[in-house]
């Protein structure tokens, strides 16, 4: 699937799903189910957060 078809099946530019996979940005919920539900896979499988790294970044 490329980048321009799950952009336009979830609503969104295909800038927004490049800034998601290079990690620049963070999808709402909203989207980030979305993204789950095109490829049928759990949130978990898509997306993670690392609390750890993420508090040593806002440091």
């Amino acid at each position: 699937m490329t980048q321009q078809e799950l952009a336009d099946q979830t609503g969104v530019t295909r800038q927004t799903i490049v800034a998601i996979e290079n990690g620049k940005y963070s999808p709402t919920l909203e989207l980030a189910f979305r993204i789950t539900r095109v490829f049928n896979v759990p949130l978990e499988e898509v997306f993670s957060f690392n609390i750890e790294i993420e508090e040593k970044n806002t440091k």
